[in-house]
């Protein structure tokens, strides 16, 4: 299976379950054949912003914040949960769901993205 072919896959499930649109992206460089599930830029509300006081030496001196008229930031935490229901995992990073290239990975991500149980599941292929 290529890239695409679960790349699209994964997506149709999504939207077909869901009813809503979801960005399931591919990879560019060395990281071509990794795919990326989170929602569409639009959806993309969350930010982070230096906390008054703080002077930004570490990540507790920022707060995330939605701001629905600035997009491509990181998903919220409704279509968190919502991708996370959809794939049955217990939880997502504010960037989505990355997973890495290989078919094993790839048919997991399908069968999860179509609610069934996966038939395989990805293992580490790196150190």
């Amino acid at each position: 299976m290529t890239r695409n072919d679960a790349i699209d896959a994964m997506r149709t499930a999504l939207q077909r379950r869901s009813g809503k649109r979801w960005s399931v992206t591919g990879g560019k460089g060395t990281a071509y054949g990794w795919i990326t599930i989170t929602a569409p830029p639009a959806r993309r509300i969350v930010h982070e912003r230096l906390i008054q006081g703080h002077i930004g030496r570490g990540p507790q001196d920022y707060e995330l914040y939605e701001s629905p008229g600035l997009s491509d930031g990181y998903i919220t935490d409704a279509d968190r949960q919502e991708l996370e229901t959809l794939l049955n995992l217990e939880s997502i990073h504010l960037q989505g769901v990355s997973i890495p290239a290989g078919n094993d990975y790839y048919a997991e991500y399908i069968d999860r993205a179509n609610g069934v149980a996966p038939s395989r599941i990805g293992a580490p292929y790196w150190d």
